[in-house]
């Protein structure tokens, strides 16, 4: 074989495309032109930006105030029957010469209203017997009594109150300080 036939077998090189030739770089007043397009772009998004969250801000304003004004309106709605009861049981009261028919019908009103309040997450902290417990419990006296350990609520002066498990109000209590001391003569 000759050297001739040797390369003709080999496959011609591909000749490389021919590289695309560059664009001329833009000018500086272009450059300037594009630069200035993208602030005012940026400046505008910003300026939108900022305009929808104070909007969002002055709506979630609006919202609260709305929620703090008509969030008891499921209480209230269920607190007027017992509005009702009361000015019934008021007027029949004028009319009746016995305590005990208008004793009983305040009784009936005030459990209903107790049952309202406590649909509604208020429970009433009436520690009577138990032991002293400052988180929900205010101390207004201490007195001896054999009939009350140490340290136990002898009386509940004022009914404490919590709603969804938060305090609202101690109980006041008088709290024992166990039976009395002898005086030493």
């Amino acid at each position: 074989m000759t050297d001739n036939s040797q390369t003709e077998d080999l496959p011609s090189p591909t000749p490389a495309p021919a590289e695309a030739p560059l664009p001329p770089a833009p000018s500086s007043a272009e450059l300037l032109a594009a630069a200035k397009k993208e602030a005012a772009g940026n400046y505008d998004r910003y300026a939108r930006a900022m305009a929808d969250l104070e909007n969002y801000r002055k709506r979630t304003i609006r919202e609260k105030d709305e929620l703090r004004q008509f969030a008891a309106t499921a209480l209230m709605e269920d607190v007027i029957p017992i509005l009702d009861n009361l000015s019934l049981g008021l007027a029949a009261a004028r009319l009746q010469t016995e305590v005990k028919g208008i004793v009983d019908g305040v009784t009936l009103v005030l459990e209903q209203f107790k049952t309202t309040l406590a649909r509604h997450g208020l429970k009433e902290i009436n520690p009577g017997g138990q032991k002293f417990d400052p988180h929900f419990h205010e101390c207004i006296s201490h007195q001896p009594s054999a009939d009350f350990a140490e340290e136990h609520v002898m009386q509940v002066v004022r009914p404490g109150y919590t709603l969804n498990g938060r305090l609202l109000r101690p109980a006041s209590v008088i709290v024992s300080s166990g039976p009395a001391k002898e005086a030493k003569a």
